[in-house]
């Protein structure tokens, strides 16, 4: 008993470790866009974020009870499984974090307990019907409506606004943004926050502490809580750098449209209990404002990358997961290999990454100096579009010229008939 409990608490602190690298990995989610057009300084935006993500883990336990009793039996695993889970779901939440991929920690999660649960007990641990229908069909439908609604939404504002200046309406969007963004952080602490409180619930089911079923208690809500939004109050500067300019230049309407479309969908999902990734959600929310701008576009190497790390992020999770199941039943030395080969990958990953750090001075739009160029389709595209009709003005005229990151400017005001 006294072993189990020993286990129990390191996998609890583990959980919440996860749960810290999921608040700095999902950061950007929430807050790229709203940095990235100057609607809020880095700091402020995060320090605003890390509240709202505390809050929202108080709104429900929906998804939560998905993880805890939904993905896997909770009969006949043992707590080895759970640990051995999140160490997969760490380790590449930290991979990615360095290389900068706005992957899922979501995913992550789920594929470090299917592997770990299917090296356990095999198939019959894993419930198939609820992995289908409540992680990868909201896996691949979610990033496509939200893109398609920030989309809309984006020809929508820009429609509305058509007779106004930008610099007149600039403001107000900016003030739209910073509501938007305080949504997406809520919704995100309802929806993210809630996956470790599953963690800790079926831990503690497993343990023998909690019945079958049960709800999560109030002392994992608040930890839950509190570890996500100690992270992302660190920032997670690396993957806001890429939501919020690698991918697409987008302007205060854009910004505006893609969180509200975000957050419609994420918090919808979460009311639901579809356990979706809030960052493919708002990565698709990013790539269909940027598309919804006439003459924006999408940095589709960058995408490119982002999706693979996508495809990759549940079955690289879920060898990394089975593999640490393998280690901990060999007993105490293995859980103690696996404890210290968590460790040793951290130090690593943390050391790399201080080679070329990233933080709050380096994400704004005029810090970055190395922009990537547009690809080959852009230039094609710019190449072969129409010129303006003679004796339009001077502003039309700029505005078919692509700048250097690969996005023509908005004239700054209605064309002349």
């Amino acid at each position: 008993m006294e072993h189990l409990t020993l286990l129990l608490g390191i996998v609890i602190v583990t959980a919440l470790v996860f749960d810290f690298t999921n608040g700095f990995h999902d950061t950007a989610n929430a807050m790229a866009t709203t940095i990235s057009t100057g609607a809020l300084k880095p700091k402020t935006a995060v320090a605003m974020s890390a509240v709202l993500n505390l809050v929202g883990a108080f709104l429900s336990v929906e998804v939560a009870k998905t993880i805890s009793g939904g993905i896997i039996n909770e009969q006949g695993i043992s707590t080895e499984v759970i640990f051995a889970a999140l160490v997969g779901a760490i380790l590449w939440n930290l991979l990615t974090w360095l290389l900068g991929l706005p992957s899922s920690s979501s995913h992550a999660l789920f594929g470090g307990l299917i592997g770990a649960t299917l090296m356990s007990v095999g198939t019959s641990g894993v419930n198939g019907t609820t992995v289908v229908t409540k992680v990868l069909i909201p896996a691949i439908a979610a990033p496509i409506v939200a893109g398609l609604a920030a989309y809309l939404a984006t020809k929508l504002t820009y429609k509305i606004g058509s007779r106004t200046d930008d610099k007149a309406t600039a403001k107000g969007y900016r003030a739209g943004q910073i509501a938007s963004a305080g949504l997406v952080s809520l919704a995100h602490g309802t929806n993210d926050a809630q996956k470790t409180m599953g963690v800790i619930t079926l831990a503690l089911v497993t343990g023998g502490v909690l019945a079958p079923g049960a709800n999560p208690p109030l002392w994992v809500i608040v930890s839950a809580g509190l570890a996500i939004a100690m992270g992302t109050y660190l920032g997670g500067w690396r993957i806001i750098k890429t939501m919020g300019k690698g991918l697409t230049e987008l302007r205060p309407q854009q910004g505006f449209s893609a969180q509200t479309g975000a957050a419609t969908v994420i918090l919808a999902s979460s009311h639901l209990g579809f356990s979706l990734s809030t960052t493919q959600v708002c990565s698709g929310s990013v790539m269909g404002a940027g598309l919804g701008r006439k003459g924006g576009v999408v940095r589709w190497s960058t995408a490119t990358r982002m999706f693979v790390a996508w495809g990759l992020t549940l079955p690289a999770a879920a060898v990394v997961g089975a593999g640490a199941e393998f280690l901990t039943r060999q007993g105490n030395v293995g859980i103690a290999a696996v404890a210290v080969l968590l460790v040793a990958g951290s130090g690593v990953i943390w050391s790399l990454s201080r080679r070329k750090p990233v933080d709050h001075t380096s994400v704004t739009p005029d810090a970055d100096t190395d922009a990537e160029p547009a690809g080959v389709v852009t230039t094609a595209i710019a190449a072969v579009t129409p010129p303006p009709p003679a004796g339009a003005p001077v502003d039309e005229l700029r505005a078919t010229i692509p700048s250097p990151g690969g996005a023509a400017p908005e004239p700054t005001r209605p064309a002349t008939v």
